[in-house]
């Protein structure tokens, strides 16, 4: 008996190790499989030094407590920003986004933050997350919102730290709460859509696509300057193709609809967006309203056909002065026409920013060069007349040193070259 229990336990013994060396390498090698699947999938070329970076996060544990740096920008631990907005309270909500709500906070070295709660701690929010904090930390510019900072990848919530913009959104000031207490003026309009234009300008410079233009995501301070915000959908786009193909993302009303229908993300795609936003400027309505017409849910399509029918009357904000004050209805009418062109269905139709924010300045600045052409064009008609004066000849009479200026072209002239672009017909057959 004793033989057999000992020929027994060397049997079960050798069984064990076998089963060990065979399920280990197996082990290891399902590991690896799967981790290189993963690699592949995110289109990593080296996924050895990956899998090194990848085990070097996980048991690194600096940036779990605050107090370092990730991406460039300083972490904060959970604890600190739930003590800075009280426990996330209710009263402290200044906002609802498609990502995740906002709550005011004041940090211990005094600064008002605006503290975005992101609502899962998903892969799709960590991506959204990782995203906007890549993206902020590269930028720098007057019109773009600053990042402050934001948690660990490894914290209990994803919670990204914005400097505080007290003055609420664009569209507040339109169509919201903070419409009733006081009306945007024409001149604070004119200056929001040039210093939007001028940061989405920036960012196409910087190869970035904001993806979610819209007046919900254009902030403004005491001095209603322009922080445009919100970067959770935004990419880095290659400068060696022509587009990025991905599923439509956006916001109903501002979405551009050929990339709707060919999955085709451009530049011109912020372009479209900000048609919409000079829209809502001029207009006051919201960029969708159910209770409109069905054909006209959308306000682009009832800016379009109302600039179209040259029914402006019927589009722009009668508060601001249009049919009360020639300068205004001068540049008003003339943002439609910039707008009109932004809408375009055809991309290539459609200006870029660089050109948008040239012509809105231009606009701007019209009135003034004017008045100063004018003044010139007085002092030299005095100097040529004091000239004749002195001595009467053929050089000198009529001596008026007029500049040629090109005005902004009206929205009629406008219209009608995009509706004979859109049509088999030409115009040289009715000349």
């Amino acid at each position: 008996m004793n033989e057999f229990l000992c020929a027994n336990g060397r049997k079960g013994t050798n069984k064990s190790r076998i089963i060990l060396a065979t399920a280990i390498p197996g082990a290891v090698l399902l590991v690896i499989a799967f981790v290189f699947f993963l690699v592949r999938k995110k289109g990593i070329k080296d996924p050895l030094h990956f899998l090194s970076r990848s085990i070097s996060k996980t048991s690194s544990k600096h940036d779990v407590e605050g107090g370092s740096v990730y991406f460039g920008v300083p972490v904060f631990s959970y604890a600190e920003l739930e003590e800075v907005t009280s426990k996330f309270d209710v009263s402290k909500e200044l906002g609802d986004g498609g990502f995740g709500t906002v709550y005011y906070g004041k940090l211990r070295d005094g600064r008002e933050v605006a503290v975005k709660r992101l609502y899962e701690n998903n892969f799709k929010r960590m991506a959204q997350f990782m995203n906007e904090v890549e993206i902020l930390t590269r930028l720098r510019h007057p019109n773009l919102v600053s990042l402050y900072g934001c948690t660990s990848r490894r914290s209990r919530e994803l919670l990204l730290v914005y400097e505080y913009i007290p003055n609420g959104t664009v569209a507040d000031h339109l169509h919201g709460d903070r419409a009733k207490d006081q009306l945007l003026t024409w001149p604070v309009r004119m200056s929001i859509a040039i210093e939007t234009a001028n940061a989405l300008a920036y960012l196409h410079a910087s190869d970035i696509i904001h993806r979610d233009v819209k007046t919900n995501n254009i902030l403004l301070d005491h001095n209603f300057q322009v922080k445009v915000a919100d970067f959770g959908l935004s990419r880095l786009f290659p400068t060696d193709v022509s587009h990025v193909s991905t599923a439509p993302q956006g916001t109903p009303g501002y979405v551009d609809p050929e990339y709707h229908q060919c999955y085709q993300l451009t530049d011109k795609s912020d372009v479209y967006s900000f048609g919409v936003v000079l829209i809502e400027l001029i207009s006051s309505m919201p960029a969708v309203d159910i209770s409109r017409h069905r054909h006209e849910i959308n306000l682009a399509n009832l800016a379009i056909n109302r600039i179209q029918r040259r029914a402006f009357d019927e589009l722009i904000d009668p508060s601001l002065g249009y049919e009360s004050d020639q300068e205004v209805m001068r540049m008003t009418t003339s943002v439609a026409e910039l707008a009109f062109r932004c809408l375009q269905l055809e991309k290539e139709m459609r200006p870029t920013m660089d050109e948008a924010l040239e012509t809105l300045k231009a606009i701007q600045d019209w009135k003034k060069s004017s008045v100063e052409e004018t003044n010139e064009t007085n002092e030299n008609v005095a100097e040529s007349s004091r000239m004749e004066h002195a001595a009467a000849s053929p050089e000198t009479d009529n001596i008026v040193l007029l500049k040629n200026k090109r005005f902004p072209s009206s929205p009629n002239a406008v219209t009608d070259l995009w509706l004979s672009g859109s049509t088999s017909t030409t115009t040289s057959s009715s000349r």
